[in-house]
């Protein structure tokens, strides 16, 4: 889908559309089968919903039963999807990191795989196939690509396609949850107490150290977003007939704040369309009900 703003043209890169309604079976996918294929019956992981819901997936596909530790504080439209695709879900911690110590401890006591979303480099390559599709249909590489980061996986697949193609990566971040992007300015995963963004898919506490180096090598540029500028990017794109997750709206947000860029296309990945109902609709008729 295209569309312009600022006398630009602009894609989206849609991956809501997929039944799961976002892009983690791209990852999820490789890495189950991979667990499956070393005689796993069963694969943990923690999420605060698109992810757990991509293993449960992946993991229904392939024939395991998947265990999925989320935050008491996840979103309950992820939530049920969780359960409507047969995931055994354990809610604890205070957030997603929380949930990854539990989750973590448990499967080391029970001897089962723990997926950890981001640390498996079959993920980065699930992803590089959304670059794969950009360059097949833009018919060129882009001058930019957008992506939400949250554990910065997305956006290390796809600049390791796009990048090396003279693409500008640009990373997404919510400015309450900057773990990623002071990671990425550090040059090594470095601590944060931050994580308070009604983008869940960006609510990332603990930097992931192999994303970090991916990040890197193909990312030029991240770009920190407020709540109030991503709630008011949903109603942008909701004016243009998408219901997205605040995870996605956060590349429009980014995308505000870009500097002069080359010659060609811009492409935006929204990432998902799972959100609550309370939370989008608050968000469209009411953006500036969030922090600046």
């Amino acid at each position: 889908m295209s569309s312009g703003f600022a006398g630009r043209p602009v894609f989206f890169k849609r991956e809501d559309t997929h039944e799961l309604g976002a892009f983690k079976w791209r990852g999820a996918v490789p890495v189950v089968e991979a667990y499956g294929a070393d005689g796993a019956s069963t694969v943990v992981t923690a999420s605060t919903g698109n992810h757990g819901a991509a293993t449960a997936w992946a993991a229904e596909r392939a024939g395991l039963t998947a265990v999925v530790f989320a935050p008491e504080s996840a979103s309950a439209t992820k939530l049920e999807r969780l359960d409507t695709l047969g995931a055994e879900i354990r809610l604890v911690g205070a957030d997603l990191d929380e949930a990854k110590e539990r989750g973590k401890a448990w499967a080391d006591e029970e001897g089962l795989p723990f997926f950890e979303d981001g640390a498996e480099p079959a993920q980065y390559a699930g992803y590089g196939t959304i670059a794969h599709e950009i360059l097949e249909d833009l018919g060129r590489p882009p001058a930019v690509v957008v992506v939400p980061v949250g554990n910065g996986a997305l956006v290390g697949g796809i600049g390791l396609v796009l990048h090396e193609r003279g693409t500008a990566c640009i990373g997404a971040v919510a400015a309450a949850a900057p773990v990623m992007a002071s990671s990425w300015q550090a040059g090594r995963p470095v601590e944060t107490d931050e994580c308070d963004t009604i983008a869940d898919g960006l609510a990332v506490r603990v930097a992931i150290p192999h994303a970090v180096t991916v990040l890197d090598e193909v990312v030029d540029e991240m770009i920190l977003v407020s709540e109030r500028e991503i709630a008011t990017a949903l109603g942008r794109l909701a004016e243009l007939g998408l219901r997205v997750e605040a995870a996605a709206a956060a590349a429009l947000a980014a995308f505000a704040q870009l500097q002069e860029t080359g010659e060609g296309p811009i492409v935006l990945v929204m990432t998902g369309r799972n959100i609550d109902d309370e939370l989008y609709e608050r968000a469209v008729s009411d953006p500036g009900s969030f922090p600046a």
